[in-house]
């Protein structure tokens, strides 16, 4: 084997182990209880991948296996570490994190979710980010009150402080 080719090699090898860090959110990392415990164990099963693949015996292996878990280590080791627990909410007058809310579209679609961590969103699960343009457009407001995004009429129907 050429040292041209096992340097090429080893240069193909620090590009691929070279991934950019997740973005971190400039917005405060507000979590549910649920959330801050989401991303403890995300945080662990970083740390056990990053164990395994440090095991790896091939040195450009190992290196190409370990980029991802260790980018994720930092990634939530940071996450943990700027995590703002929030309370539950105790009224359901007013749309608050954590607050569940029902709204109805103008085309006469209802729709539910949870306000939430932009860590533990998921839409398709039936939660979203406090900072998503819905929330922040729903906070504060209370049952019947109209808001606008993206040019649609939302009506809120229902607040519940069931998490």
């Amino acid at each position: 084997m050429s040292v041209a080719f096992v340097k090429e090699e080893s240069a193909e090898t620090a590009a691929e182990t070279l991934l950019p860090d997740r973005p971190v959110s400039p917005h405060p990392n507000l979590v549910t209880q649920a959330g801050l415990e989401a991303l403890k164990r995300q945080l662990e099963e970083a740390r056990e991948a990053y164990g395994a693949a440090s095991a790896i015996e091939d040195v450009n292996e190992r290196r190409r296996q370990a980029a991802g878990p260790l980018r994720d280590l930092r990634y939530f080791t940071e996450r943990v570490r700027t995590a703002q627990v929030m309370p539950e909410p105790v009224a359901s007058e007013v749309v608050a994190f954590g607050s569940t809310v029902t709204f109805s579209r103008e085309d006469g679609r209802v729709q539910r979710y949870r306000i939430v961590g932009e860590d533990e969103a998921d839409p398709k699960a039936g939660t979203i980010s406090y900072v998503s343009p819905v929330a922040r457009q729903l906070m504060g407001k209370r049952v019947g009150d109209v808001v606008s995004v993206a040019g649609q009429e939302l009506e809120l129907v229902a607040i519940s402080c069931d998490g």
